[in-house]
């Protein structure tokens, strides 16, 4: 009391200064609730674990946080998850004046039957205080990573060598799920030794594509899907899934709506998130089984690297990372004539020597040692006999 009264009677005295005092006490700022927070990611572990969409419901605080609640429990009943776990890391920017606030979480799961290992991702879970305590706000997308089946109700649908995770309508679930099927029985042909096993996911928009896959704007732009890892890592032992851009993919007719989803799938039978196979070799390859299945004539399937060719001549290297990249200036014609490489081998040596070469390379040996062994020529030689057919395609 006594200090009160002195800092008055001192600002009385000096009242030719310009001076603003405040409250000697200011408002508490809201803190993160921590550990009330952590029992609220437990409660929610315990209902998708449990399959219980009534206590998931009790998680949320306005009707259509509790929807997605529900969903995300109802998904991991459709998608087998198993071991799933939420560990709370940290709170993401300030606490808001009405005491919310948003937290990054890492989850930890696998889907039953088709992920051997656990796959670890992060969400950004939201917090709001309510009169009866806690809940939760929202399950936000935008993070690095952010699991499709975590965002809210999605379409599933699968079988013994497919698991398909779509969110939108319930016909473009039904059709993706056909396309992977025959997917798998195409790659099969050629690789009988593959079980299947092949997790397609499409999210509702090219943002929800960029978040799941941890991109940059544009980077998938035009491209129709992409296979990689869950965990984005280079593991050999992590799932690998293909993800669709619905912008691109959704528009395609039939056919070339299955040669996408036939080319990602035999990605995932061959590892080609982590393979240490050229990259003219894993794309060649993919388009190599989708195509052989469609039986399309050449001026169809290699329209771009025919006008290329007339225009500047044939490229005088196979394609690299630059021009098989995202993005790339005649991308469509690179990779037409990288799948045109791996047609002149199968039409030389067989497609059995084909395969060959792939899981050669695949486990890191040379290529010119591999191409001297399976096609009886050097590296040079087949790199001229591959321009020669380029030069020569509008004959056929």
């Amino acid at each position: 009391m006594f200090l009160v009264l002195a800092v008055g009677v001192l600002v009385g005295v000096s009242r030719q200064r310009s001076t603003h005092h405040g409250p000697l006490d200011a408002p508490p700022v809201p803190e993160a609730e921590q550990s009330r927070a952590t029992t609220l990611l437990a409660d929610l572990e315990s209902a998708v674990r449990q399959r219980d969409v009534s206590a998931a419901v009790r998680l949320g605080d306005v009707p259509g946080v509790q929807a997605d609640l529900a969903g995300v429990v109802r998904n991991a009943r459709a998608l087998h998850v198993r071991a799933f776990s939420l560990r709370y890391v940290h709170s993401a920017g300030p606490v808001a004046v009405d005491g919310s606030w948003s937290a990054d979480v890492v989850t930890a799961w696998r889907f039953g039957g088709f992920d051997h290992g656990l796959e670890h991702r992060e969400a950004r879970v939201r917090f709001s205080a309510s009169p009866t305590g806690l809940r939760i706000a929202g399950m936000d997308a935008g993070v690095r990573r952010s699991p499709l089946w975590l965002s809210g109700p999605l379409q599933v649908r699968r079988d013994a060598r497919t698991l398909v995770l779509v969110d939108g309508t319930a016909a473009q679930a039904d059709a993706m799920a056909a396309a992977a099927g025959r997917a798998v029985v195409q790659v099969r042909r050629l690789l009988p030794s593959w079980p299947g096993g092949l997790v397609v996911e499409m999210p509702a928009s090219q943002s929800g594509l960029r978040a799941a896959l941890d991109a940059r704007r544009g980077q998938y732009q035009g491209i129709a899907a992409v296979t990689t890892n869950v965990d984005g890592s280079r593991s050999r032992g992590s799932a690998s899934h293909v993800y669709v851009n619905p912008r691109v993919f959704l528009p395609l007719e039939p056919r070339s709506a299955q040669v996408v989803i036939t080319h990602e799938a035999t990605h995932v039978a061959t590892n080609a998130a982590t393979t240490a196979a050229p990259i003219w070799l894993v794309e060649g390859f993919a388009d190599f089984v989708a195509l052989r299945a469609q039986r399309l004539p050449v001026s169809a399937t290699a329209a771009s690297i025919i006008a290329l060719v007339r225009r500047q001549g044939a490229p005088r290297h196979l394609p690299g990372a630059a021009e098989l990249a995202a993005g790339a200036r005649t991308l469509e014609a690179r990779y037409e004539s990288a799948w045109l490489a791996c047609r002149l081998i199968a039409r030389t040596t067989g497609v059995d020597a084909l395969v060959g070469l792939y899981r050669a390379l695949d486990a890191g040996r040379p290529l010119g040692q591999e191409l001297r062994r399976r096609l009886g020529m050097a590296p040079s030689a087949f790199l001229r006999q591959w321009r020669s057919a380029l030069s020569h395609l509008p004959r056929e």
